[in-house]
């Protein structure tokens, strides 16, 4: 079921990214932006190749030694005359001139000129363009060489429009001037026919230099191999700075209008090379859009959408280079690049909802999602499986194989939830619901033989102790249901029986409730007091800190244990001011010892429900800074299982204390399931080994291992290790010699009031 849906959120997800995507491309593909991003990738684009000029092409520049040379400016067309003699005799095969001829010149260069032209026999080509008739209209004139010149030479258009950016990228195969289509310079060198007022994309990839140069002023006087000349076509025009006539391009920065033109010819000798449509790579990116949509994994995301965009890339540039057809990028590449971060924040965000509401170590579906608010309230049965060694079991197999433990549990299980989900609502528990009225008894009984048989997990044969218990209400109190069942798996763990329903006991319920009427009270007569466990340092050989720890004397009920009324104060919301007493308490005592044994820390527990809340910590700050006690006399003890419960807010927390002065001590370390990336995240000063682990690490190879490895690693992280539960000497000399830092047990000292506590520092002291 859980598949089926996340299959078909991930289908509806997949369609809504195609629909934006394809809705994107389009827009694309006919704005102008999409337009000036392709503008933007025409330099790259050339970049990929560098071609050499053919070599057909010959400029015949008119440079700056040429300027120098003849000095007065404009030239008289004797010049020209001499330049159009000399390449004529030399074999050119066509002279094209890029240089205005509308306006009469001296008379005798302008005759000299058109005999030089009536010589050449059609062999010449002179510029025609249009222009503004002035700085005030848009109307545009014809230009065309004076009349002498005109009749034994074709006329060619010189008219160059560069894109919207000032870049000149595209060439017409020809315009209209007086009415008359005029091939370009290019199509006219290249011999291509086109229609007016359509162009061709210049290859922007030949390279300028590559083409064949004659001086104007070598060539006018007649210094040249004609060797150079003959056959070739021949391209007139100004390269000297001084008169302008220059573009801008977007492979080879500014350059003279007659080298654009060359290379514009150079393309059309090449082929003719055309734009190609939007089309073609818009289906190539949606294409590959929806192969990107069914890819999962981060890794493969990536590869996946870095693939697409370097194909799309490699076809668009065999097109370009090698079969002359130019398509629009932009659109394609946006749509693959657009498909690949949607489907990753997709697949963050899975990862995201999945983390939040599934098991790491299981995958099956956690607290959160048993306790998500339902549509329709109705009666429900709630079935809760506490497995009860499961702390012996994390111990000897670890967290992973505890996990596969758990899912071979929930296996058997799924026998009774038939088609219901199971969750792993907490470290020991899986629970699944059942409609109200479903007889469970006799499915509960016949589960008992299933649940007896050991698992096997990695080849080994593992007993579980489980016991289940039932709780029966309405579906929108499953919270209240959860921890009913829950208690009702204890209570059946505690009788040695598999199962029970929750019974409600309201005399308990108001004892309770009493009890915690009453704390309060004696927080403020003084009937809740704090005694000390010393810490003994093995390498100083001596007690340099303590654990404060808190116990209740009522006048009526007696003793009454920590394992009782802490949870209470948790569940009651009084666990705040119960550990601010003991805190104050810790502190004034501290204020006292400290002037004899300056040294020595305190550790305090804080519990889970305290780590986020502001009014606690903002009341912690005033103590220690009205206290005159530094904060670094101080340590905070946070079990592991309230730090994995939230990391992030565990970590927030635990900075704040860092940040005050206040070292941090992880209790109970090896009892939760915390990763190695959580140990190196949260801001700890120090580790502290449970008891179940060091009581019996010196005798039992599997615990000695453990606690061997986990003394190694904080020390890697650079933190001090606490091992707790000593108690006897041989364990005291096995964790001396692996290293330990501290120990703390009976062998020690058990927790004592402050009076015999000052005592046992005393006696150190002498013993020192």
């Amino acid at each position: 079921m859980q598949r089926a849906l996340v299959r078909e959120g991930r289908r509806w997800s997949s369609a809504v990214i195609l629909a934006v995507v394809l809705l994107v491309g389009i827009v694309l593909a006919f704005s102008p932006t999409g337009a000036a991003f392709d503008r933007i990738l025409s330099s790259a684009r050339f970049g990929v190749v560098h071609r050499a000029a053919s070599g057909r092409v010959l400029v015949v520049e008119m440079d700056a030694q040429s300027a120098a040379a003849i000095k007065r400016w404009p030239w008289s067309r004797a010049n020209y005359a001499a330049v159009v003699d000399h390449l004529r005799a030399a074999g050119a095969s066509s002279i094209v001139f890029d240089v205005d001829l509308s306006s009469a010149s001296d008379a005798a260069g302008d005759q000299a000129l058109a005999a030089a032209l009536a010589r050449a026999d059609g062999k010449v080509a002179l510029p025609t363009f249009g222009q503004s008739a002035n700085s005030r209209q848009d109307r545009i004139v014809d230009a065309l060489p004076i009349a002498p010149l005109r009749p034994h030479v074709a006329l060619a258009s010189v008219s160059i429009a560069p894109d919207p950016d000032g870049q000149v990228r595209s060439m017409p195969f020809a315009t209209m001037t007086v009415g008359t289509p005029r091939p370009s310079l290019s199509a006219y060198i290249a011999q291509r026919s086109g229609t007016a007022g359509a162009d061709f994309p210049i290859d922007m990839a030949i390279d300028p230099a590559t083409i064949p140069r004659l001086s104007f002023i070598d060539v006018r006087d007649g210094r040249f191999d004609p060797q150079a000349v003959r056959g070739r076509n021949i391209l007139i025009g100004a390269t000297a700075i001084e008169m302008g006539d220059r573009y801008a391009t977007p492979q080879w920065g500014v350059i003279p209008g007659v080298i654009v033109q060359a290379i514009a010819a150079e393309t059309l000798l090449r082929g003719v090379p055309v734009w190609g449509s939007w089309i073609v790579p818009f289906a190539l990116a949606l294409l590959s859009a929806l192969g990107i949509v069914r890819l999962r994994s981060g890794i493969t995301l990536l590869i996946g959408t870095i693939a697409a965009l370097a194909g799309i890339l490699a076809i668009v540039l065999i097109a370009q280079h090698w079969v002359q057809v130019t398509y629009p990028l932009c659109a394609a590449l946006t749509m693959v690049a657009l498909t690949g971060a949607a489907c990753g924040g997709r697949e963050i965000a899975g990862r995201f909802r999945t983390q939040r509401l599934f098991d790491e170590s299981t995958g099956l579906p956690n607290a959160r999602s048993l306790l998500a608010p339902v549509a329709q309230d109705m009666a429900t049965t709630l079935v809760v499986a506490q497995l009860n060694n499961h702390d012996s079991l994390l111990a000897v197999l670890g967290s992973e194989r505890v996990g596969d433990v758990i899912l071979r549990v929930s296996e058997r299980l799924a026998l009774i939830a038939q088609e219901q989900r199971l969750y792993r609502t907490a470290d020991r528990h899986l629970a699944f619901l059942l409609p109200s009225g479903e007889p469970v008894d006799d499915s509960l009984d016949g589960l008992r033989a299933l649940l007896l048989q050991p698992v096997e997990v990695a080849g080994r044969r593992v007993d579980v102790a489980v016991s289940i218990g039932v709780a029966t209400g309405q579906s929108a109190s499953r919270e209240r249901l959860l921890v009913d069942a829950a208690l009702a798996a204890d209570a059946a763990s505690r009788a040695g029986v598999l199962w029970r329903h929750s019974v409600v006991d309201d005399q308990d319920l108001e004892r309770s409730i009493s009890l915690m009427g009453d704390l309060d009270a004696a927080l403020e007569a003084g009937h809740v007091e704090v005694f000390y466990q010393p810490k003994y340092h093995l390498a100083l050989g001596r007690i340099t800190s303590t654990e404060a720890l808190v116990r209740w004397r009522h006048p009526d009920h007696g003793f009454i244990g920590p394992d009782t009324f802490i949870p209470l104060a948790e569940r009651t919301n009084r666990i705040g001011p119960l550990t601010l007493h003991v805190l104050r308490s810790v502190v004034r005592d501290l204020a006292d010892w400290r002037v004899s044994h300056g040294s020595i820390t305190a550790a305090v527990n804080i519990s889970a429900k305290l780590l986020s809340d502001a009014a606690f910590n903002a009341t912690v700050a005033d103590i220690l800074r009205t206290s005159g006690v530094p904060a670094t006399a101080l340590i905070f003890e946070v079990t592991e299982s309230a730090a994995m419960s939230d990391p992030a807010s565990a970590i927030a927390a635990l900075e704040r204390y860092r940040a005050l002065g206040i070292a941090v001590s992880m209790d109970d370390y090896g009892t939760g399931q915390s990763t190695l990336t959580y140990l190196r995240q949260l801001p700890l000063s120090e580790l502290k080994i449970d008891r179940s682990f060091v009581q019996h690490a010196h005798r039992n190879r599997n615990d000695g291992v453990l606690v061997r490895s986990t003394i190694e690693l904080a020390h890697d992280l650079g933190l001090k290790v606490v091992a707790e539960g000593v108690e006897d000497a041989d364990c005291l000399a096995f964790l001396k010699a692996c290293g330990c830092d501290v120990i703390q047990g009976y062998f020690i000292s058990r927790p004592v009031p402050l009076a015999q506590f000052l005592a046992l520092l005393e006696d150190d002291a002498i013993a020192a």
